[in-house]
Parts: C-alpha cells; structure tokens; sequence
C-alpha cells in the first residue's frame, strides 16, 4: 500500500469506512436492549425541577443552529450541508418532544399545529436543500485516489446547470 493510499492513521479508505459503518452498528445494537429496559423500568410521568431552563436552553440551541445554517448559505460555504441536516434533526427533536410531552393536554393541539405549519416543513426544507447541494458536488471529490469512491455515486450535474462558485472542484 503506498503512503498516497494509506490516508490518515495507516487505513486505507475502504477499510476506514467499514469500520465506521461496523462502529455505528454496534452502538445501535447496544441501545436496543437499553431502550427496552427504559421502556419497562422508567415511571410514565416525573416532576422536573428546571423545565423552563431545559426548554428555553434547547431554543437558544435551535436558534444558534438556524442563525449558523444561514451565516453559512450566506457565505456560500459547503459546512452548510452539515448545519443544514443538523438544524432537521433539531427541528424534528422539538416537535418530538413538544408533542410527546404534551400529549394528553389541550397543548397538544398547539404542539400539533405548530409541528405541521412551521417545525416539519421547515426541515424538510432543510434535508431538500442539503441533498440538493450534495447532489452538485462532484464524485469523487478531486482530492481523493481514483479508487477511494467509499462505495458512493451521485448523479453528474445536469445539463445547464452549473455550481456555485465554492462548491467548484477547485474553486
């Protein structure tokens, strides 16, 4: 194997990802049986000493997700595709838990409406905007061996269309 291949820490590419992917497995695997026991052992309901500061804490997280996705779609830059997902998952965690915790209230309607207008959409929006910008990115990226591919095809950029300036190889 020569050092050009070998990439970072000795691995070569191929062999980097496999252990990744087998890394993430087993975590998954191991949350089953922790998720099962939570689900018999955990009381249905428990009073919070520092609801408002969870809550407002979580929001002021959201807000700095959002503010740093659209500094970075401003600025044109390819981290936006991690903060553009990131700020989803948020999204997705706040109506997640606004609507499990609210269930069985009247908020719930609240919870609910807000889910289907504003939160739901707007990451939708989000992952769209990501996979879009991913689906312009050219595969495999120029700084990598011929054959480091990751096992990864995106479609070539169709006819007419071109990319933004920061996502061009080189550029």
């Amino acid at each position: 194997m020569t050092k050009e291949h070998a990439g970072r820490r000795g691995l070569p590419p191929d062999r980097r990802r496999k252990r990744t992917a087998e890394l993430l497995a087993a975590c998954a695997a191991c949350l089953i049986p922790w998720t099962v026991m939570l689900g018999l052992t955990l009381p249905s309901s428990r009073r919070v000493h520092e609801w408002r500061l969870a809550w407002v804490g979580f929001d002021v997280l959201l807000i700095m997700a959002l503010a740093a996705t659209a500094w970075l779609a401003w600025r044109r830059s390819r981290s936006v595709i991690l903060y553009a997902h990131a700020t989803a998952v948020l999204l997705i965690c706040d109506t997640w838990f606004d609507i499990s915790l609210d269930a069985g209230t009247e908020d719930v309607w609240m919870a609910g409406g807000l889910a289907l207008a504003t939160e739901l959409p707007l990451a939708a929006f989000l992952i769209h905007r990501a996979h879009s910008l991913i689906a312009l990115l050219p595969w495999p990226p120029a700084h990598l061996a011929d054959d480091d591919t990751a096992g990864s095809r995106t479609e070539p950029v169709p006819d007419g269309e071109t990319l933004p300036p920061g996502l061009r190889a080189g550029g």
